[in-house]
């Protein structure tokens, strides 16, 4: 299956109510290849909401959401497969090994290349002293490194973070960072919701500051 690309995902007047609560008010941003964007603020600012819509997960009261040339809800058959997600969980069922959770998304993505691709995504994120056992048998920082290579298994051309560094010790942390950097270095549209002010600090080329569900400010910076 030959995967889409798109260079920019563009967010404009998009907003996301649940009943009479509103998440998302009227936000308007946009997210670049070759940039790392984290989007941060308080508790309930609507990070992860606007997270979920980037990741068809949810979808906007108002408002459009285009990736590249295509756009929601129409494209979304389109659009999903070119997607990779980074959440706090590994969204990977526990009885099966980490090999085999891979198999089922290379499969799912209709990756060409099952096994290179596989291999790929192991060698990258070292998997290899963990990968043949199930996944309820592994630590946080393992699933986390399993989550990462499920994540880009199949090339994603927009690759999203949730909160990924919670609970990790510093070398899981480090290596979270250099998964975003590398997929920076490769192309992709990243967007990272995070507290993790150092790794905001250390990744991000735009920091988006969120605060009752509208975009407060939009800082550039100089990564690294």
């Amino acid at each position: 299956m030959e995967r889409v690309r798109f260079t920019r995902v563009e967010v404009e007047r998009v907003s996301l109510a649940y009943g009479v609560t509103r998440a998302i008010s009227n936000v308007t941003v946009a997210f670049d290849a070759s940039t790392v964007s984290t989007l941060e603020g308080p508790n309930g600012a609507g990070k992860s909401s606007l997270l979920n819509i980037l990741a068809t997960l949810a979808r906007p009261t108002s408002g459009a959401v285009r990736y590249g040339e295509y756009e929601l809800p129409e494209d979304r058959a389109i659009v999903r497969p070119a997607i990779g997600l980074v959440a706090h969980d590994a969204l990977v069922y526990p009885d099966l090994t980490g090999r085999e959770s891979l198999s089922l998304f290379a499969r799912w993505y209709r990756v060409q290349d099952e096994r290179a691709a596989i291999e790929r995504v192991v060698e990258t994120y070292a998997l290899q002293s963990f990968i043949d056992r199930p996944a309820r048998t592994l630590s946080r920082g393992q699933l986390q490194r399993l989550a990462l290579a499920r994540a880009t298994v199949h090339d994603p051309s927009l690759l999203l973070f949730d909160e990924p560094t919670t609970g990790l010790d510093h070398a899981s942390t480090e290596r979270v960072a250099a998964a975003i950097e590398a997929a920076r270095a490769r192309g992709c549209v990243v967007v990272v919701v995070t507290h993790d002010r150092p790794l905001a600090e250390r990744v991000a080329d735009r920091r988006v500051f969120l605060a009752r569900g509208r975009v407060e400010r939009v800082d550039p910076r100089a990564s690294g």
